[in-house]
């Protein structure tokens, strides 16, 4: 069987606990893209991790988990988030961490060229984590990137280094007028850092192809949501790599692979963090509630979430996109405390009201229509059947299942391991 867990929407729709939740059922978990630019928050009897590079799998002592070839590995930050776990009595060996040779590494100067970007383009910054993802997946298109099997071919890696960091540094010094990067000073970073991971570097398409032989249970994690996705989401306020489950067989390592299940998760309402269109935004008062409610801030960063009601428009394209054949809703706990709650059923833009997904222009002048279902008033983190639920929540998930044309078959009533409902 093979599972992928993707996001239906802008991202930290609550994917590290489903993957957390669904693991025990795996053999292998994948993390196919992206890099520590996001985080999975994972709440389980050992206590609250955050995940930003790391498979969720990780906190299941008898799981594989496989950093794959579409991702881009800032070393430093991997070493930290390694420690943090043994810190916590978290076993990682090359046993059950596997990185792949053909990943990308992001390196510092990709980290400060975020930074300088966005300072550059002020007021029309993208909103970027300032994590180097941008630059490090720019540089894997020029050929320009080193790549995680480098580190085992020292002098390949010298030479690499010494040709990306003459070409970087004309970048740096003659665009952003900045300091060079040293190249005693990389190299020094890469063999720091790098050493420690030797032994988990290998080739993961073959280890993979063993493992579908066998018949394993193989989960792919995503990172974000479709609407984050570089060519599906809203571009330029993207991510740089796929988010989708389509994307999975790829960036794991066998492009040939054919998916049997894909979960999107949903959450019972909206939250975005970073710049670019957000039509369910919600302001004031009415939004910090709701924020504190959830506790939305961004596990990467720490930055305060945008929040809204939920999406229709955006959630029904998000299934789409992902090619969902189910669902896991989070979240619906937060909206306990209100009376009412809003629900984006349309957009309207340039004198027309429409429920198709839309990007580019017409996406920024699009405003909500807003409908308000009655609120449940009462705590349901308790709730372990769906006959558990007050009516008025049943009806709530019901009327996101009927939108977005896509069975749920979980719905999450707390940040616990067991705090939800099959559904």
């Amino acid at each position: 069987m093979l599972t992928a867990i993707t996001g239906i929407n802008w991202g930290d729709e609550g994917k590290g606990r489903m993957v957390d939740l669904l693991a025990e059922e795996q053999d292998i978990v994948v993390r196919y893209q992206g890099g520590n630019n996001a985080g999975h928050t994972v709440v389980n009897d050992r206590g609250k991790f955050i995940l930003n590079l790391l498979p969720s799998g990780i906190l299941r002592p008898d799981i594989v988990n496989i950093m794959a070839t579409g991702m881009a590995i800032d070393l430093q930050h991997l070493a930290g988030e390694l420690q943090r776990l043994r810190d916590a009595g978290v076993t990682v060996s090359p046993e059950n961490l596997k990185i792949s040779d053909k990943a990308i590494i992001c390196m510092p100067y990709n980290v400060a060229q975020d930074g300088l970007e966005e300072k550059r383009l002020k007021d029309a910054k993208f909103g970027s984590t300032m994590r180097g993802i941008g630059p490090i997946y720019g540089d894997k298109y020029l050929k320009k990137a080193l790549r995680i099997g480098d580190l085992l071919d020292p002098d390949y890696l010298r030479q690499r280094l010494a040709g990306i960091l003459e070409w970087k540094n004309l970048t740096i010094e003659g665009v952003y007028n900045s300091e060079p990067f040293d190249y005693q000073q990389m190299l020094g970073w890469l063999e720091q850092y790098g050493e420690p991971i030797l032994p988990h570097i290998c080739d993961i398409s073959s280890y993979l192809r063993q493992a579908v032989a066998d018949n394993k249970k193989i989960m792919f994690e995503a990172q974000l949501g479709a609407l984050r996705d570089i060519d599906y989401g809203i571009y330029p306020f993207t991510s740089s790599s796929s988010t989708l489950a389509a994307y999975a067989p790829i960036g794991a390592g066998l492009p040939g692979l054919k998916l049997d299940r894909v979960m999107g998760v949903m959450k019972a309402y909206s939250s975005c963090v970073g710049e670019g269109p957000f039509i369910a935004e919600m302001f004031g008062d009415e939004a910090e509630a709701l924020r504190a409610a959830g506790n939305e801030y961004g596990a990467a960063t720490g930055r305060p979430r945008r929040v809204g009601g939920f999406d229709m428009v955006a959630s029904r394209y998000g299934t789409l996109m992902q090619g969902a054949t189910e669902l896991a809703l989070t979240k619906i706990d937060v909206l306990s405390a209100l009376d009412q709650i809003p629900v984006i059923v349309a957009y309207e833009a340039d004198g027309e009201r429409f429920t198709d997904f839309t990007t580019g222009g017409r996406l920024n002048r699009a405003r909500p229509v807003i409908e308000y279902q009655p609120g449940w008033k009462r705590d349901i983190s308790g709730c372990r059947k769906l006959s558990d639920l007050p009516r008025e929540a049943r009806s709530y998930v019901q009327l996101l299942e009927d939108a977005v044309q896509c069975p749920i078959s979980y719905i999450s009533v707390g940040p616990e391991r067991d705090a939800f409902i099959p559904v």
